[in-house]
């Protein structure tokens, strides 16, 4: 398959990007950097220092500086996107392969022990095989630093289901590594999401300390990916023509949040009403990459 949540890619520019979502444009990929190069940047690889960038805004600056011909319109989705032309990828790091190469590294770094530790822990848990679980993030592209945190990623429906309800047993047992976030944890989180949610910290900690898959794994920051598996996704680029309605914030009741778990999540919902923004047709459904 080619590159999907979960993957990484570098250009031959030399920038490393996460890739976006199952569904693609032909000859391209929906990316955006990530680890980008740095003279004063904290994470090194061989000779070259790499700086992380995070929010949407901070990669949309630095494309349209640096690389403004991969920011396009995108008329399926209708609106701009950052796509990377296949024949400008000069390698993609493949989470399961990552993970391969972890369990056959013969040294490995304290964070990278950590990391295969997790992992070793939840493919036993889950009952999964090997080839469904992956690494991502700073570990897999090997720019990782001492205070990086752990990625890990699942794929296929079930084998996700397995994990996620593992997880959750795992964290109410006391004597685990497995640790729920702290409130003080949460309030750290809550400063680094600042800009991008508009949740009071009493909402987002209502919210966020329900979620199992992130938390800290031997005082280690984690969060896994819960993907399903290309062959799972029915749609294809093309087949839904999407509109851009532009921001709306709306008020409704969630019927079905089977698909919160995984990325892009789904949340079914009714009864919506539109607060403030666009004035939207009848809302059925939220997803969110």
């Amino acid at each position: 398959m080619g590159p999907v949540e979960g993957y990484l890619i570098e250009s031959v520019e030399g920038i490393i990007f996460d890739v976006k979502g199952l569904v693609h444009p032909p000859a391209k990929v929906i990316a955006f950097p990530r680890f980008i190069p740095s003279l004063d940047g904290l994470r090194r690889r061989g000779d070259i220092r790499y700086r992380k960038i995070y929010s949407i805004k901070e990669r949309f600056d630095f494309l349209a500086e640096r690389l403004p011909e991969y920011i396009v319109y995108d008329p399926v989705f209708d609106t701009k996107l950052c796509e990377v032309p296949v024949k400008r990828i000069k390698q993609i790091y493949n989470p399961v392969k990552g993970l391969e190469r972890l369990r056959e590294k013969p040294k490995l770094e304290d964070l990278e022990a950590t990391a295969l530790e997790c992992l070793k822990i939840l493919q036993k848990e889950a009952n999964v095989p090997w080839n469904s679980l992956g690494i991502s993030g700073s570990i897999l592209t090997g720019v990782y630093s001492e205070g990086s945190d752990i990625d890990p990623v699942v794929y296929g429906a079930e084998n996700c289901l397995k994990v996620h309800s593992a997880l959750r047993k795992l964290l109410e047992i006391e004597d685990t590594p497995f640790k729920p976030y702290s409130l003080e944890d949460l309030r750290v989180l809550f400063d680094f999401r600042s800009k991008d949610t508009q949740m009071d910290f009493r909402d987002f900690v209502a919210v966020e300390s329900r979620k199992a898959f992130q938390g800290k794994f031997m005082e280690k920051d984690y969060f896994i990916r819960f993907v399903k598996a290309p062959e799972e996704i029915a749609e294809q680029y093309g087949d839904i023509q999407y509109r851009n309605m532009g921001y709306a914030k709306i008020e409704a009741v969630v019927a079905d949040a089977s698909e919160a778990i995984f990325t892009p999540c789904i949340y079914k919902i009714e009864d919506a009403k539109v607060i403030e923004g666009a004035k939207l047709q009848p809302i059925k459904e939220i997803s969110s990459f």
